[in-house]
């Protein structure tokens, strides 16, 4: 098994399958969006001839939407799987998210997080979408007002029930709306129903990948991802590398891969954040220079699947800086990689 190889292909970096943004946020199922740059990249690399404009269509029709789901933090997913991922993953997100309020002393009554939320609703209803500054002098016309911090936890609380989720794509400002009017509404689906196509999503787009890389995408419980997995049956199996056992399916693609090639991989990339065993494609002493112990992550560049260098981006240039100070930059195929994502930005 060349897990390298078979990840780069399940993850749509090479040899990519798809046309559309949808197409690509569907196979995924969730792509990481903390990045406001950096998701449009994200899924654009991903398809066969990326476009921002592609993008920002995709994104204001509602085909993909961004909102907090998973871990807490923000994902991008198609308005299909809006109100089933959602409704399996926004329990957990809530008890973490109140265990960080807890950390931060922040606590939010019942009555109160009603009484804002409708406040917010009916900002949000009066635009077709709305940014955290009309919300905040929606607050204020009614004589209300808090600190940054509370105001976010009332706008993620919201986003966890289904009642908000992302508008209209600003160049560098998230905007609001209300998921009601903007997502069709869906019969619900069973919690196993949900929880298999979550996990069959997962591994499909991953593979191969362990229990423990699961465990930490999904945010679930170790209980609910062995489900998942044993929900799925015959179509997951294990391999052994490295003295760690890999779910993986014979659906993935083995052909495709070929040497020399270099990619420009966005900050918070599912690359590398759908997975605790990103040794697999980062050395342990380069760790540091991809994301930090807080969640951060930073743009790396990939040779051959493995993250050897960061790189960062103005509108017309690429400068790219090396994990190792002694390492010349002589990256095969980083040139043609450069030209890929500076058309991008203007197709």
């Amino acid at each position: 098994m060349n897990p390298i190889a078979r990840r780069l292909l399940s993850q749509q970096l090479i040899s990519p399958q798809f046309a559309t943004p949808k197409e690509v946020v569907s196979w995924m199922g969730a792509v990481q969006a903390q990045d406001h740059k950096g998701m449009r990249w994200a899924v654009a690399m991903r398809t066969k001839k990326p476009s921002l404009n592609a993008f920002r269509e995709a994104f204001n029709a509602g085909e993909i939407v961004r909102f907090h789901l998973m871990r807490g933090t923000w994902q991008l997913v198609t308005a299909e799987d809006y109100w089933p991922f959602l409704q399996l993953c926004a329990p957990k997100a809530v008890s973490v998210t109140k265990g960080w309020m807890a950390s931060n002393r922040i606590s939010i009554p019942d009555d109160e997080l009603l009484r804002i939320r409708e406040i917010i609703c009916r900002t949000v209803s009066d635009k077709r979408s709305a940014t955290k500054d009309d919300i905040v002098r929606g607050l204020e016309e009614r004589d209300i007002r808090m600190d940054d911090h509370r105001l976010s936890y009332h706008l993620r609380m919201a986003e966890f029930a289904g009642v908000l989720c992302s508008g209209d794509m600003l160049p560098l400002r998230a905007t609001y709306t209300l998921s009601a009017g903007k997502l069709p509404a869906q019969a619900t689906m069973e919690r196993d129903e949900a929880l298999m196509l979550f996990t069959r999503k997962y591994f499909r787009h991953s593979g191969p990948a362990t229990l423990e890389d699961f465990v930490w995408w999904s945010g679930l419980n170790v209980s609910d991802c062995r489900r998942g997995i044993a929900l799925l049956g015959d179509w997951l199996h294990t391999e052994e590398w490295r003295g760690r056992e890999f779910y993986l399916t014979d659906e993935g693609r083995i052909r495709g891969f070929r040497k020399g090639g270099c990619i420009l991989l966005p900050p918070y990339d599912e690359y590398l954040i759908s997975y605790k065993s990103r040794d697999v494609v980062l050395r342990p002493d380069n760790t540091g220079r991809a994301h930090n112990n807080s969640g951060n992550f930073w743009p790396v560049v990939l040779q051959d699947g493995e993250a050897v260098a960061n790189w960062t981006s103005t509108k017309d240039s690429i400068t790219v800086l090396p994990f190792r100070k002694d390492t010349a930059l002589t990256y095969p195929g980083l040139d043609a990689e450069i030209t890929r994502y500076l058309k991008y930005l203007i197709n």
